[in-house]
């Protein structure tokens, strides 16, 4: 039924910029063009078994399946956007739906993060230099998101915005399709980050996050650098790692302040000036700046009124013995009970 819709050679909608600031995938084309090149289409065969010529039938069927098992759920059913989720879940249809589901789910059920989530409200947090992302991708095709808690002061802001804050760079970032294929690696520099930092997040905020990266958001993770991590580091683990699942885990490498270890890892050549790389001094403006520039469309897809539709997060996503409120705003509560998908 979908013969012939491989990727053609890298083929590119006329007219759409592919490229943003610094040399960021621009946006998609409004109607799905497949923008892989030919070693990345093969790549995707190899690891996610993605086989061109079958591509637009397998989003028919998760799009199928959607219309059918949840026909009230309002959610994007455009190729590009539920391709996303097949490429996540190597393009297992019942595995690649419920990623879908999980993904409102989780929006649903964390206000604080998703509701009015725009660019222009995490500003404060994009220009402390809290996070960004490297210009350039590594050797492996892999954009690097680089995260600084240590630039973050427990009374400058809530905690909470520095997720909403990386929140809006995953999406950014998951719409070029050689993210969607390659995926993601994230570089935390732990430089000035003491006990009023560490006790951030904590057990339950923790849950949370690690639950929407691993089951809740269309990304594949391939590792997570730390460097200059300090003493109360070990505490800090301590609390991440039993929510972490062992693949997830063992993708954790600690680098302390040993920038050739690091190297071993990214390569020089992408990294900027304070991590020993050749790249200048680390850019924080021109990601902001690519960031704010996507904020309409980021208001059509996250400051709509929401409809909802009752469901249930899996186990992997919930806190045991949940209640009260965390940090004096956290209302996410009894998640075993009755939840509700956001449109």
């Amino acid at each position: 039924m979908a013969e012939g819709n491989g990727c053609m050679e890298g083929t590119l909608t006329p007219g759409v910029p592919q490229t943003s600031n610094g040399g960021f995938p621009g946006p998609p084309p409004p109607n799905y063009s497949c923008t892989l090149s030919p070693s990345l289409e093969a790549k995707a065969r190899e690891e996610l078994q993605e086989k061109p010529e079958w591509r637009l039938r397998d989003v028919q069927a998760l799009r199928d399946m959607v219309l059918k098992e949840h026909p009230h759920l309002r959610t994007r059913l455009d190729d590009a956007f539920l391709l996303r989720f097949l490429r996540a879940r190597k393009f297992d249809y019942d595995r690649a739906l419920q990623l879908l589901l999980n993904y409102h789910a989780s929006r649903r059920a964390w206000p604080e993060v998703f509701h009015d989530l725009r660019p222009s409200t995490v500003r404060h947090v994009l220009e402390r230099g809290v996070l960004t992302v490297l210009p350039q991708p590594d050797n492996h095709g892999r954009y690097i998101l680089c995260l600084r808690p240590g630039k973050w002061k427990q009374n400058d802001y809530p905690f909470v915005d520095n997720i909403r804050a990386i929140y809006l760079t995953l999406e950014k970032l998951i719409e070029a399709e050689q993210t969607q294929v390659n995926g993601l690696v994230i570089l935390v520099d732990y430089s000035g980050v003491g006990l009023s930092q560490a006790s951030n997040p904590g057990p339950f905020l923790a849950k949370k996050v690690v639950g929407i990266l691993q089951d809740g958001f269309p990304i594949r993770i391939k590792a997570v650098n730390i460097i200059n991590e300090p003493r109360i580091f070990k505490g800090i683990f301590a609390i991440i790692k039993p929510f972490l699942k062992e693949k997830m885990a063992e993708r954790y490498v600690l680098h302390g302040s040993d920038m050739s270890s690091l190297h071993r890892s990214i390569p020089h050549t992408v990294l900027p000036e304070q991590y020993s790389g050749v790249a200048g001094q680390l850019d924080t403006a021109t990601w902001t700046q690519t960031l704010l520039d996507a904020e309409e469309n980021f208001v059509v897809e996250f400051c709509q009124p929401e409809p909802l539709e009752g469901g249930v997060l899996p186990d992997s996503m919930l806190f045991d013995g949940e209640h009260g409120r965390v940090q004096g705003e956290d209302t996410f509560r009894s998640l075993r009970s009755q939840l509700y998908y956001c449109y």
